[in-house]
This record gives structure tokens, sequence and C-alpha cells, in this order.
């Protein structure tokens, strides 16, 4: 931890005679390239009702912050701080907290601000670490383990036997989908990745065979004799959504988690629909921590458990620094990443 004092020089814990705890953050004040990321000196926060302050040992990088500091995806104003998760060690607790410590090592699903050295999270979002958990890896699971874990058995209720598709099989969620996949008895678990250069990292995870965006529909016609598969799961939207509707099998369902592309929605309808009986749903977790906290309590408790049992494991393929975030923003921005990436904050 490297909180700063403003000129004063005192503890962490501490600030008298009207010096001002510090911190480092990442924030923008504008969208655009990776460079618009800067870090920032800000005020050290304190916890509201029903809130935490964590000491951030690591903080997540997910495509949605590309997406915020490109687009403005769920901006509300600028400057805005990007992050999702964290891991790291309650440093206070505000008024009406129950169950949790300073000192207690968590992982947190926040709506933002997590690129920073002290983050403030609601407690029906915070998770106690489960005995064996270390903070590095506590880090890759408020996002990807729960939303993996309801794409395939809360949303998309996938049976033993049945087929899966999966867009982005190389990245977190894919990685961890293609394994819980298969733990549960899936009979072929196809990827999708967006270049040949993945695929290898998504066959040592629970992939049977693993396509390229390009020729993905004709590849999963070729795989499956013509069926199509039971259950698909697209962040992509757009063009490969209306795709993925064309390789459902009799009765299939498509699980839409994100539209990467950019494209505009589009309604999906009786035509497509009801002829083969197929089925579209949606999940955000970021949706289900504002409407639903205790659901997503129950189903990050569940997620969590497939890693603790060992039956998931997602690697961290690259590292960096909280200065860094930009570089972390060019890498997962040039498609070329698998696995999950981390900024190191305080570790």
């Amino acid at each position: 931890m490297n909180i700063l004092q403003s000129g004063c020089s005192l503890s962490i814990e501490h600030s008298v005679g009207g010096c001002v705890a510090m911190m480092r953050a990442v924030e923008f004040e504008e969208y655009g390239d990776p460079e618009v990321l800067k870090v920032v000196e800000a005020e050290t926060p304190e916890p509201g009702p029903g809130q935490v302050t964590v000491d951030s040992a690591y903080a997540g990088v997910n495509f949605a912050d590309l997406k915020a500091r490109a687009e403005g995806y769920r901006v509300p104003s600028l400057p805005y701080r990007p992050g999702l998760e964290v891991s790291g060690r309650i440093r206070a607790v505000g008024a009406g907290v129950e169950g949790l410590r300073p000192g207690q090592e968590v992982a947190a699903l926040v709506d933002s601000g997590a690129y920073a050295e002290v983050v403030v999270a609601d407690t029906a979002t915070v998770f106690p670490l489960p005995e064996g958990l270390d903070l590095r890896t506590a880090a890759t699971l408020p996002t990807v383990v729960p939303t993996a874990h309801a794409l395939l058995h809360e949303v998309g209720r996938l049976s033993a036997g049945e087929s899966v598709l999966v867009h982005g099989a190389a990245g977190g969620i894919g990685t961890v989908a293609g394994q819980l996949a298969r733990a549960a008895g899936a009979g072929a678990v196809y990827g999708v990745v967006s270049s040949p250069t993945k695929a290898g990292h998504a066959l040592e995870h629970g992939y049977d065979e693993v396509f390229t965006t390009g020729t993905f529909a004709d590849d999963v016609r070729r795989a499956t004799g013509g069926r199509g598969v039971d259950l698909l799961l697209d962040p992509i939207g757009g063009d490969t959504l209306r795709q993925g509707l064309d390789v459902l099998a009799v009765f299939g369902r498509l699980v839409s988690f994100g539209n990467a592309s950019g494209a505009e929605p589009w309604r999906v309808g009786q035509p497509e629909l009801y002829p083969q009986g197929r089925s579209v749903a949606g999940f955000s977790i970021l949706a289900l921590a504002q409407s639903g906290p205790e659901a997503l309590r129950a189903l990050a408790e569940r997620a969590f458990r497939k890693v603790t049992d060992g039956t998931v494991s997602l690697p961290v393929t690259a590292e960096f620094a909280l200065s860094e975030a930009a570089e972390a923003h060019r890498l997962m921005g040039g498609r070329t990443s698998t696995g999950k990436l981390l900024l190191r904050v305080g570790a």
C-alpha cells in the first residue's frame, strides 16, 4: 500500500492536524485510447452505511473497463475510475455492517472504482475468502466465475449430454465456461476464438474442438452433423448472434451476455424462435448485483466452490502494476490475450 499524505508524514490509518489521507488511483477525463488512463492522487474514501473500504491487493481487468474508457459504457460522468473487481483486506466498515471486520481478506464486485489503492464496496457484493484461497486468485473471481456459472446453469440450464458452444473461449469467462461445461457432463464442448493462436489455450481448458470467428457457423454444422448445438453463449451480439441462432438445435438455447461488437440491438421474434422451439435469454452480473444482490451472493458462493474444490482454474496470464493500467488495456484490446489480466496494487 502506498497511501500518500498530501504534505504530511502519517501512517495510513490516521490523519491529524488537518492532514488528509491520499491514495493513488487510475482515472480518465476523456474517452479514447489507453493513453487517456492516468494515475491521479485522490482522497482516500471512507465507507458509508452498509459499505466497507478495501485496501486493494489486486484488481481485475475486464472488457467492460475497455468499453468504458473507449466509448463511455456505463460511465455516468467524467472523470471516471474504472474497475469492477478487487481483492484485498477490509480497511474500515461503515455503519450497520455485520459479519465483516477490518483486516479480513475479501474479494468484491463493485460498480466502478477498483483501479485504486482503496476501494469502496457495498457489503452485498463483498465475499470473504474461503480457506486456502489467496488474494491473487481471488481477484480473478468476482465477475468471471459467477458469470460463467450462471450462463451454463442458472440461465442456460445445461443438462448432461448436451452440446455447448462458447464464443470468446480463450478469455476469462470462456476459460471457466469450458471447464464448468466439461464438469457438468456436457456431451461436446465447442469454443470460438478470434484467431488460431488462441485455440491451444481453449483446448487445455475443457474444449473438444475450437473454431475461429469467421467460419464458426459452418464448423458447428460440420461438427454436429447438421444438428446444431443445444446451448450457445454469446458475448458479441450483432451478426454473430444472428448466426448463432441459426446453429441452435431443436429446443436450443442462446444466452447473450454482452455486445462486444457494438452493433445496434435487434429484436428476436417469432420467425427465429417458433419453428424449432428455440429460446434466447440474457445475463449481466452487474445488473443482477443491482436487482438481486442476495441471488448474486448465493450464485457467487456456488461458483467459488468450483474453484476451491479444484473443478475450475483460471490462469493469470499477465500482471501489471497499477501505474501500467494502460498497458493492460492495450494488451486486452489487441485481442491477443488469454485467461485473466490483473493489476497489482498493494500485494
